[in-house]
């Protein structure tokens, strides 16, 4: 845990898979400053910063077209099975059309979860490259919740590491 995040005493920190991939994830980065040349992971932590900031724009560009792409299939298929089921007036219990998606449409939900993987990917480098472990990143989540939404024992921020709109 950083100097700028502390764990309330009387709280212990929630079991997370995805913390624990996170975590192995901002590990294996660290590592790669110290690779060479040859290591993508290490040429963006040590080279410019602008190639690490033009790929996460990149990859954000491409998690916002992989959404599209997700809604106008569910949106198509939607559509089609309101035009359908209008004619027929039938309609499931639970309000739900029933509507059968194709293929397609799961083909473009794995690549906007491969796309968003990416960004978060890449944005683990930026915080490695700026020296932000996960758990003041983590603080910084848990800050923005309140009290109720926070997860019991999320870390915070020292009120001195807070600093909003600067």
């Amino acid at each position: 845990m950083s100097q700028k995040t502390y764990l309330p005493t009387d709280e212990t920190p929630p079991p997370s898979h995805i913390g624990a991939t996170l975590e192995a994830l901002a590990s294996t980065i660290a590592t790669r400053r110290e690779a060479g040349e040859e290591s993508y992971t290490h040429r963006l932590l040590t080279g410019s910063v602008d190639d690490v900031l033009k790929k996460v724009m990149e990859e954000a560009g491409e998690v916002a077209l992989a959404a599209k792409d997700v809604e106008s299939w569910a949106c198509s298929s939607l559509a089609a099975a309101l035009a359908v089921e209008g004619d027929a007036g039938v309609a499931s219990d639970e309000g739900s059309l029933g509507v059968e998606l194709p293929a397609e449409y799961f083909d473009a939900v794995n690549h906007l979860r491969y796309e968003t993987a990416d960004v978060v990917y890449h944005l683990l480098v930026v915080l490695e490259r700026f020296g932000i472990d996960l758990d003041e990143f983590a603080a910084e989540l848990n800050n923005r919740m309140t009290d109720d939404e926070r997860p019991q024992g999320g870390v915070r921020l020292h009120d001195d590491c807070v600093k909003r709109g600067n």
